[in-house]
């Protein structure tokens, strides 16, 4: 049987990618999903082994910024439409490292921009949906949310560099007729996330006894999604979302960091059996970051207006399934941190 769509997922094998591809290769058995991942330092493919024999899903190693690894993977496989969630993405390394950040989300993108222009012949008949972030937005005050309008006011090399892409991409729609969506989210969490990012940080941590390092005061505010929550609007914007439109993707959901960690900690203190406040005695104010923006907050309210979308569960219920995760998972966690989880790749593909 001929697939509906051949759909190209860009870092695929990352955190937010590794629950898309399950869920579209679980859903939509008529497509092929195609899983194109360089296999950085968070690409995972241990977090895909439900699928990986599955006869919609195919798994290709390769970079963005490779042309000839994008033309082989589009010639072979005749790609249809692209999720296009490959990035580097963690704020601290694009402050110690910004090229990396320029070359992988701007010229990345736009090489695969031109690539999917020089393959398909009617732009308008197929899709390319760029995943961004609502930190091109800048900082907020106290009050007020992010909307589809907010200007761009990027503070990081991070969000400088995901700004940068959004415009390429809309770019490409005004200029050459692509049909183009964007959507920008908010701080994801969940099972199978890279332990640099706070909650899987805190919670490694807390099990293990270290130090629950908190930048500055304690008090920036996050908005937090459900990574599956976020799948999940991924899936209804790439069919449903209007071309040319961007979507705010958010969790309603504001924590200071200070708060979400003393959270964690008390959770962590229920499930281990420890005395009340154990864990929160492990907390450490350090040096700001650099360009700390001080709140993020995302109205989510045309989403769940145009496509009815919005979060299935309470950030509690997230928060307490996601450690339960970790806890009940800690040979991954080790391995993601000694890096041998690299070896499931040797051992899957290159027998």
């Amino acid at each position: 049987m001929k697939a509906e769509k051949i759909i190209l997922i860009t870092g695929g094998a990352g955190f937010i990618g590794s629950h898309l591809v399950r869920r579209m290769v679980n859903l939509y058995p008529q497509y092929h999903i195609v899983n194109f991942d360089a296999l950085t330092y968070a690409g995972n493919l241990e977090n895909l082994t439900d699928i990986d024999k599955k006869d919609n899903y195919s798994f290709v190693k390769g970079d963005i910024c490779n042309l000839e690894d994008l033309k082989s993977v589009f010639n072979k496989y005749k790609i249809t439409d692209v999720i296009h969630l490959a990035a580097e993405s963690h704020v601290d390394r694009s402050i110690s490292g910004p090229m990396e950040f320029v070359t992988t989300n701007v010229v990345g993108t736009v090489q695969l921009l031109n690539v999917c222009k020089s393959h398909w012949e009617d732009l308008s008949k197929h899709v390319f949906y760029h995943i961004s972030t609502d930190e091109v937005y800048g900082s907020l005050g106290k009050d007020g949310l992010f909307m589809e309008t907010t200007p761009y006011d990027p503070r990081s090399p991070y969000s400088a560099s995901k700004a940068s892409s959004d415009h390429f991409v809309r770019a490409y729609h005004h200029t050459y007729g692509m049909q183009v969506k964007i959507s920008n989210c908010s701080n994801n969490y969940g099972s199978h996330q890279f332990p640099e990012k706070l909650i899987p940080l805190m919670i490694h941590n807390a099990v293990n006894g270290k130090e629950l390092p908190i930048y500055g005061d304690g008090l920036n505010v996050r908005d937090w999604l459900w990574v599956e929550d976020h799948a999940s609007a991924i899936d209804v914007i790439f069919h449903q979302g209007r071309n040319g439109e961007t979507y705010n993707v958010g969790g309603l959901n504001e924590w200071t960091n200070i708060d979400l960690v003393k959270r964690i900690a008390k959770i962590i203190d229920e499930k281990l059996g420890r005395d009340k406040g154990a864990t929160e005695k492990q907390i450490k104010f350090i040096k700001d970051r650099a360009g700390h923006d001080r709140r993020y907050a995302i109205d989510a309210s045309k989403i769940e207006r145009e496509l009815n979308w919005k979060p299935s569960i309470t950030f509690d219920e997230g928060l307490e399934n996601t450690i339960d995760w970790y806890l009940n998972n800690s040979e991954w966690v080790n391995r993601v941190v000694s890096g041998e989880y690299q070896a499931y790749y040797k051992k899957q593909y290159l027998l």
